[in-house]
């Protein structure tokens, strides 16, 4: 059995291995990390050979981190990582390239479709009804989507929301505040099962599934990297944000949303806290702080997208795909009976 995991921003860890009565063995670890002094591969091997296979990531780790003196270097790997690549030598871990992905392209509809979509397709992953799934938005109404956990009063001015006609709708996953109008963000969700980020932390997590929107930029000519906890960042300052939300019955949803043309003196009139970043920072305006994918790129929004597509699909395996209609009615039916209610929307006052 064989198992691979490639640590984000680092190196490649490989384990072979074997199963004798439920237990690890001959297991062998390479790959192009670096490790000193190099005598602590074999204290490795041998911590791991024995082990349950039921043992998850963090006794795999412990297992090792016991079994070396405390100078030993991991360069551009760790424990964990090895764990990860144990758990997927075992079929207890996947990884992408285990996985075809559904590709579904932007879609325009209102917005909290999308909120109400992210649960749907979220549970149908976690059944195995759909496989992993990347889908792009496209809205056709201005709304700001808030954070399961925010305060409606806390970030949203009710003056500014009415002035500008823009509804609120709280979305399943924790994170900030997203101020979207028609053209001027670009979002995805992402879903996937839980075993495709097995071992990891929240923080790590957000990294290894930002990993291929990284490169996408890069391909529009943004020279983008991962900011932790959930932010993605330019040379010239913040473009974008990601959310988590992990299902009890086994998938993950990871949404990301960057800024490609936001109105910002707009958004600081309906956002609390974009007025309050901005005031901190001795700033007259909010343009000074939004960083517009528009600007650095010079393409069109749609250009953009066509390109995170295209970016994904060769990255991995994927099939294009819609959404089905007993989706689209699931949806609507969250819309009325939760996403649309002021209970669910003023959950957190």
């Amino acid at each position: 059995m064989r198992g691979e995991y490639k640590v984000p921003g680092g190196k490649l860890v490989a384990v072979d291995l074997e199963v004798r009565d439920g237990r690890l063995a001959e297991v062998s670890v390479s790959g192009d990390f670096f490790l000193e002094p190099e005598e602590a591969l074999l204290d490795i091997n041998a911590a791991l050979n024995g082990v349950s296979t039921e043992a998850g990531v963090d006794q795999l780790s412990s297992a090792i981190q016991g079994s070396v003196d405390r100078d030993v270097a991991f360069i551009g790997f760790s424990p964990e990582a090895v764990g990860i690549a144990v758990r997927r030598a075992l079929g207890k871990a996947t990884g992408w390239h285990d996985h075809t992905f559904d590709v579904i392209p932007a879609k325009v509809m209102d917005p909290a479709m999308h909120v109400a979509l992210d649960e749907v397709i979220g549970r149908e992953v976690a059944r195995g009804e759909r496989p992993p799934t990347l889908r792009l938005w496209d809205w056709d109404s201005p709304l700001v989507v808030i954070g399961s956990f925010q305060s409606v009063k806390n970030e949203v001015d009710p003056d500014g929301a009415a002035k500008h006609g823009i509804d609120v709708v709280r979305r399943v996953s924790g994170g900030g505040a997203m101020f979207m109008e028609p053209g001027n963000c670009i979002t995805y969700s992402l879903v996937v099962p839980a075993s495709l980020v097995e071992g990891l932390s929240f923080e790590r997590s957000y990294s290894f599934l930002d990993d291929w929107v990284i490169e996408a930029l890069r391909e529009v000519g943004v020279n983008a990297h991962f900011v932790p906890l959930n932010d993605i960042a330019s040379d010239q300052g913040k473009i974008g944000g990601a959310a988590q939300k992990r299902f009890a019955d086994g998938a993950v949803l990871h949404h990301v949303t960057m800024s490609y043309d936001i109105d910002a003196d707009k958004m600081v009139e309906v956002l609390r806290i974009g007025r309050e970043k901005m005031s901190d920072k001795g700033h007259r305006s909010a343009n000074k702080r939004v960083d517009p994918m528009r600007s650095q790129t010079g393409m069109t929004r749609d250009a953009i997208l066509d390109s995170f597509l295209a970016t994904f699909e060769k990255r991995y395996a994927t099939t294009r795909s819609d959404y089905t209609q007993a989706e689209l009615e699931a949806a609507e039916q969250l819309m009325d009976a939760k996403f649309s209610t002021p209970e669910w929307t003023h959950r957190v006052p």
